[in-house]
């Protein structure tokens, strides 16, 4: 499994028999070293809820690429309406694609999608577990610390994605009690320094999970693969 930051919360993941990016904020994130083009041949896109620093470049990619959005039915409808393959879930649904299991978890947070014609309500928002390769990357999107990341401890998650930023997310404090709720073999913390509002250390996170979690700390363009051998290139 093949993981690459693109900034902010965006990735690109790699397995053996796909190719997906979740949150692709490409257009106006200050921290993007990807392209719109640069994923003509992805095969899914992953948006966890409506905010446009998730959704961000998510239908000129799928208009390119042909790539199915798997999101929430809200959303799913919204980007239906311009011709958007969708792939509907909800909150504890889970589905098995032809790459694997996904299941969309909880999140603490809103999900309004801000369109030309108003703000639009985006259900709820969510996270993801996915398996790729028999592993299982857990991307949290945005949310707040909950008790219910206990439970994908018994997942045996390989990779949790994690947002460290605060004020609209787990703080590095909340992140790493989420860290050790989940007890991953490797978190990479994610959805910090974007922004002003939102600048956070990932090496002070990396110190408060120290001796319980391994943490990755990505630069954009970096690529790690998992399990973990090295950094492959940024």
């Amino acid at each position: 499994m093949l993981v690459r930051y693109l900034g902010h919360s965006a990735f690109h993941v790699r397995g053996e028999s796909v190719s997906f990016l979740i949150d692709p904020f490409l257009t106006g994130n200050p921290k993007s070293v990807g392209k719109i083009d640069d994923f003509d041949d992805v095969d899914y896109i992953f948006v966890t809820h409506g905010h446009g620093d998730h959704i961000g470049d998510t239908q000129e990619i799928a208009r390119r690429s042909g790539a199915t959005v798997v999101c929430n039915y809200e959303i799913s409808v919204y980007l239906s309406r311009s011709g958007t393959k969708c792939h509907a879930m909800h909150i504890g649904g889970s589905f098995e694609f032809p790459f694997g299991k996904v299941k969309m978890t909880p999140a603490l947070h809103g999900s309004d999608i801000y369109s030309p014609d108003g703000v639009i309500p985006g259900g709820a928002a969510g996270g993801f577990l996915i398996e790729v390769d028999g592993r299982k990357l857990y991307h949290a999107g945005d949310t707040g610390l909950t008790l219910d990341m206990g439970l994908l401890k018994e997942d045996e998650v390989e990779v949790a994605i994690l947002p460290i930023g605060g004020n609209f997310t787990m703080d590095v404090e909340d992140a790493a009690k989420a860290a050790n709720l989940i007890r991953p073999n490797h978190v990479i913390p994610m959805h910090y320094d974007t922004f002003e509002v939102i600048e956070a250390s990932p090496e002070e996170f990396a110190v408060a999970v120290s001796g319980t979690v391994d943490v990755v700390i990505m630069a954009p363009g970096e690529t790690v693969e998992f399990p973990l051998v090295e950094v492959l290139d940024q």
